[in-house]
């Protein structure tokens, strides 16, 4: 297992590259995904930042977030706080999201950047097939729950589309449809679990619009010159050959038509939804990660990194202004 990827169990299916461990029966118990997953009974619990003997200060109190290691057992610090911050087990994740989709069957689970990332994923009954007498090209839905133990993100619920061919994670932004649902770690988890419940209830208008989207980009044909303007408009050629910057381009293009043209890809090629899974792919699953960062691709890959999907958004502008969707 890669040090990035501190732990990952999933459903007939590995993900990131053969990471992680398989288990081949439904699980709709969370303390079994816990388990499966190696996030049950961390202790999750904050104790105070101790000062040196003789040091003052007048800086607020911070908090060591502290775990019991899942292997060892050992004390484990995840990151440091403030005052204002409410642990939340992985248990209490876990059971927030079956409270949201009650008996729904668990997809992943697992843990990034040493333990300070934690998320699971529930597959929702609902699924989109394209070109349904065509192709057929099937996305899956999921309820994705994620959080941090260092303070660096929210408890948070997201419908995410994936695109069963080649796993790539959709949950684009769409106009007037809620999409995620967050409650702060400086929040009490009483009394959010009925309003993300209705708030995600809205999944289906969520769903109702990505499909109306998926399926007009997959009715729109574009051309091989279409297909280049698209490329060249969302990576533009650089203007001087500074540091090999040429050949990075030129291999970007080349890479980017390899996929297009591809396994998981030449039956949408020559469709706007084509191009856009091309662009998204690479960004999943093409892109190689600087040392000491390989976690950054795990958290892209499965759909809660935040810079990734906003390039996918920015991609999909792309696309869609390119392709006239």
């Amino acid at each position: 297992m890669a040090a990035a990827v501190e732990s990952f169990a999933s459903f007939r299916e590995p993900a990131w590259h053969k990471l992680g461990t398989v288990f081949d029966h439904e699980v709709t118990s969370s303390s079994e995904m816990l388990d499966l997953a190696g996030l049950a009974n961390w202790n999750v619990r904050l104790e105070e930042v101790m000062l040196p003997e003789g040091y003052t200060t007048a800086l607020p109190i911070s908090y060591n977030v502290v775990r019991d290691h899942p292997t060892n057992g050992n004390p484990d610090v995840l990151g440091v706080v403030g005052s204002r911050y409410n642990v939340y087990q992985n248990e209490e994740m876990y059971d927030f999201a079956d409270s949201l989709l009650d008996g729904a069957r668990w997809e992943t689970g697992g843990s990034l950047k040493n333990g300070s990332v934690v998320f699971g994923s529930l597959a929702l009954e609902r699924e989109t097939v394209l070109d349904a007498n065509g192709v057929a090209d099937v996305v899956k839905n999921y309820i994705l729950v994620s959080s941090s133990h260092d303070g660096s993100t929210s408890l948070q619920a997201s419908v995410t589309p994936v695109r069963v061919v080649c796993a790539n994670t959709l949950a684009v932004a769409l106009k007037g449809a809620k999409q995620t649902y967050k409650i702060r770690h400086t929040q009490s988890m009483e009394g959010k679990v009925a309003a993300a419940r209705e708030a995600l209830g809205l999944a289906n208008q969520y769903l109702d619009e990505f499909d109306v989207l998926a399926k007009s980009m997959i009715e729109k044909e574009i051309t091989d010159k279409v297909w280049y303007e698209i490329v060249r408009a969302a990576y533009p050629k650089p203007e001087k050959d500074s540091k090999g910057s040429f050949v990075k381009w030129d291999n970007k293009v080349t890479e980017l038509e390899s996929i297009y043209r591809g396994d998981t890809n030449f039956m949408i090629a020559d469709t706007a939804w084509g191009a856009y899974n091309a662009l998204t792919e690479r960004l999943d699953w093409f892109r190689t990660a600087r040392k000491g960062n390989e976690e950054s691709l795990a958290a892209a890959a499965s759909g809660f990194d935040v810079a990734t999907q906003n390039e996918k958004n920015r991609l999909l502008s792309v696309v869609r202004s390119v392709a006239t969707v």
